[in-house]
Formats: structure tokens, sequence, C-alpha cells
């Protein structure tokens, strides 16, 4: 299962895990439209990797290995795909 983005990234979205991705699966970029208007970043499920570059780099321990996404944050798997329309 690719990684996912929870709750911590809400509010927060800083994009050094889209510049640490090297197969630019985490979206929306801050020069794409609707940067602004979303909440979060998203990872597209079919894209990913599964590399964890992305981890490392996030300031608010927001992403998780979806076998690893902590039950209280199961939404976001769902979430994650959705935005990508999977």
């Amino acid at each position: 299962m690719a990684y996912v983005i929870a709750e911590p990234c809400i509010g927060t979205k800083d994009t050094a895990c889209v510049d640490a991705c090297p197969v630019d699966c985490i979206h929306p970029k801050k020069d794409e439209n609707g940067y602004s208007d979303t909440q979060q970043l998203f990872i597209d499920p079919v894209e990913c990797i599964d590399c964890g570059a992305c981890v490392p780099v996030c300031p608010v321990s927001a992403i998780y290995a979806g076998d690893d996404l902590p039950e209280k944050w199961a939404e976001f798997q769902e979430k994650n795909a959705s935005h990508f329309g999977r």
C-alpha cells in the first residue's frame, strides 16, 4: 500500500515532501490549481512507489505507510485516494 498523508498536514501543507518525492506523486504543489483551496497535501496511491523518501522530510510527521497508518486517521487513506479519483 502507498504512503498516506494524515491529519497533521492539515493547515501546514509544507511541501518538503513534494521536493523529496522521486515520482512526483504528491499534490497539489504550490503552483498547481487548488493548492490554496485544499487543507492538506495528498499522495496518489497508484503513482507512489513506496520509497518512503517523503517520510523523514515531513516536519509534522503526517506521512505513514498505509499499513502503519494510526487507526484514528484511517479515513485519510480514502481521502488520499479519492483526491485522485481512485
